[in-house]
């Protein structure tokens, strides 16, 4: 079969299973291997020599290190030494050992046990950082833990990949290939480190110097396939030069982005890697002895959630961390798939073992949201001192908002919050902030600042924190998942809460307002506009046309500061800060006299009350007509002087 036709049909199965998979929310890596199955010999066998495509999909799995390598930092290995060093390195170390002790009862050597040890040891870093960080809990304890242990199993690849080869030779040649390859791997390291640090940051200022998008790709592909081939020709693997290539230019200032750059290469061949590694599934095998996968499944789950969950404990973590990083952590990884790779080509353990093992792995990461999104509820039913804990963590919020009257929620204590926190403290707004990290927290509070630890996204701490009491609540953090569940937890609790969100740019607009979001702050927006600021100013605009610029685009983008810049007049200017317009947000619940009434009925306007908005059911009209009719539950946003304000809400409850 040519090249060509076998890409071509890989890339157009790629593309529909992976379409399929994030519609269903899956990670995309069980698209392939699903797509790897259904084309390769044992099922339909479009493509029946996989050898064919591996030889593309090798360099996935090269691009992927050098992508580890890029992340490999000494200082964040420093900072999370215990961790790693501790609970990642034993955590792979008896992993490994427990499953060559079991591989050796069924009568199977110990060089495939400690193979399939390596591959069952690794859990999935794409599919967990990721779920880390749509739930907000990378700051977490249990959430520092995973990552400490997944930046082991990362760093623990390279020297099983170096170990892996020669478990195929006789015992006598085996330690003798073990020790020589060591050594060319310290040499190697040793040479490369030494005297490439400096040797790429120089080649890379030559390179950057010729301001070429394109020569500065070629350059990063030379390094990484160059070194990649080096590192082979000493007798290394292809995978060892890559990460050793990524290991140099993270020390450059060159590494964010080399990293933007070698994305689409390393995503697109680890797609086909994964796809030539799911052809190696046998189904009908699978299916044939499936109490066998399914006992190889178990027992990985249990066996990685005992190991991890008693490990996380014996560095001392609570019962409730422990068992939310064993939860986390049991499945299996990408990594597995690359190892076992290797195990099928060296002929290291039987052919029944290995589809076992991968089907079980494929099962594991199908299972892995699944678990982490019941795991809550796990620890909470089998950790009797959570209970205590987050009751405790409850008291805690609630005793510092119990007099909070009219106060602003807070949610996340980043720079943006910490920076917002100061702006209302200036005018004397009360506040109190939620943050999930708890050194940040400890830090904050003892400054004297109102911050408490508390997950916002949670139902329970909203309550404690007096969302029913507040006039405004502040989602510092741009993660529009996290973001939504907040504005849903707040439409139950006080609908009439003017909320306002954060985002990177505006391609998240309709989701959030749709969800409840009073008004949505895109990041990109107003950075445009201090940039464009500046640039005018320094190219000769005057101040106050620039500043009326400025005004104006907020007035068009932002509704709700209507009022307050009111086109450049200075009348403002005039008027006392007591009778200065502010807003109101006000709900009509049932029996107010405004519901079945038009706004022109209601005769607000005729006070000096303008309604900027109103919200229903998650649908909020930007620009309300006068013929606009109000129902029950309407959140009406009103903007004018207190005096009118008292008066119109007055009329709009009462009539």
């Amino acid at each position: 079969m040519e090249i060509l036709p076998i890409v071509l049909l890989l890339l157009g199965a790629s593309v529909a299973a992976v379409i399929i998979f994030r519609r269903l929310n899956l990670p995309p890596v069980l698209g392939y291997l699903l797509v790897g199955a259904l084309i390769g010999p044992h099922a339909f066998n479009l493509i029946n020599k996989v050898s064919a495509a591996q030889h593309l999909a090798e360099f996935g799995v090269v691009f992927l290190m050098f992508s580890i390598g890029l992340e490999f930092s000494l200082p964040k290995l420093y900072a999370m030494k215990r961790i790693v060093f501790g609970l990642g390195a034993l955590q792979v170390l008896l992993t490994v050992a427990l499953t060559c002790a079991i591989v050796m009862v069924f009568g199977l050597g110990w060089q495939a046990g400690v193979a399939l040890g390596g591959a069952l040891a690794m859990s999935s870093t794409a599919v967990l950082t990721k779920l880390l960080t749509d739930r907000l809990e990378l700051d977490s304890a249990h959430g520092r833990e995973v990552m400490g242990v997944l930046l082991f199993q990362d760093i623990a690849v390279v020297p099983l990949l170096i170990l892996i080869p020669s478990f195929s030779r006789p015992p006598e040649e085996m330690a003798v290939m073990v020790g020589i390859a060591l050594l060319k791997a310290v040499v190697v390291l040793t040479v490369v480190l030494f005297l490439g640090q400096r040797l790429m940051r120089d080649w890379f200022l030559i390179v950057a110097r010729g301001k070429s998008a394109e020569l500065f790709m070629l350059n990063v592909l030379l390094i990484t396939l160059g070194l990649a081939q080096l590192t082979e020709l000493a007798g290394l693997s292809m995978a060892l030069g890559a990460f050793v290539a990524g290991m140099l230019i993270s020390e450059t200032e060159y590494r964010h982005r080399v990293e933007e750059d070698i994305k689409p290469f390393r995503d697109v061949l680890m797609g086909l890697f994964f796809v030539t590694i799911g052809m190696l599934l046998d189904v009908s095998l699978v299916i044939s002895n499936l109490p066998l996968v399914l006992a190889v499944l178990g027992a990985l789950l249990l066996l990685k959630f005992a190991l991890v969950a008693g490990l996380s404990r014996l560095f001392g973590a609570s019962t409730a961390t422990a068992l939310r990083s064993g939860l986390w952590l049991c499945a299996g990884g990408e990594f597995g798939f690359v190892l076992l790779a290797d195990i099928k080509s060296l002929h290291l353990a039987p052919s029944l073992a290995l589809q076992a093992v991968l089907a079980a792995l494929v099962l594991s990461m199908l299972l892995a949201p699944l678990i982490v999104q019941y795991s809550d509820r796990l620890v909470m039913r089998f950790a009797a001192s959570e209970w205590m804990l987050r009751s405790m963590a409850l008291t805690s919020i609630a005793a510092q908002t119990m007099s909070a009257e009219k106060h602003a929620v807070i949610c996340g204590y980043g720079r943006n919050g910490q920076y917002l926190a100061r702006f209302l403290a200036q005018e004397g707004i009360s506040y109190v902030a939620l943050d999930l990290d708890p050194e940040r927290v400890r830090e904050a509070a003892a400054a004297g600042e109102n911050v408490v630890y508390g997950d916002s996204t949670r139902r329970e701490t909203l309550v404690a924190a007096g969302v029913a009491r507040a006039s405004v609540m502040i989602v510092s953090f741009a993660e529009t998942h996290a973001a939504e569940k907040v504005l849903a937890h707040v439409q139950e609790l006080h609908p009439g809460l003017p909320v306002v969100v954060r985002t990177y740019d505006e391609k998240d607009f309709e989701r959030l307002q749709s969800a409840g979001a009073a008004e949505v702050v895109p990041e990109a927006l107003e950075a445009s506009m201090t940039l464009a600021s500046h640039a005018l100013i320094h190219a000769g605009v005057p101040i106050n046309r620039v500043l009326k610029g400025v005004r104006r685009t907020r007035l068009g983008r932002y509704r709700s500061l209507r009022g307050f810049f009111p086109g450049g007049s200075e009348r403002a200017d005039d008027v006392q800060e007591a009778e200065q317009p502010r807003m109101r947000s006000l709900l009509l619940a049932a029996g107010a006299w405004a519901i079945g009434r038009t706004l022109a009925d209601t005769g607000i306007t005729a006070q000096g009350v303008e309604v900027t908005a109103v919200r229903r059911r998650n649908i909020r009209a930007l620009e309300p007509s006068a013929e606009t009719r109000l129902q029950v539950d309407d959140v009406v946003v009103l903007l004018g002087p207190p005096a009118a304000l008292a008066a119109a809400e007055a009329k709009l409850l009462q009539g």
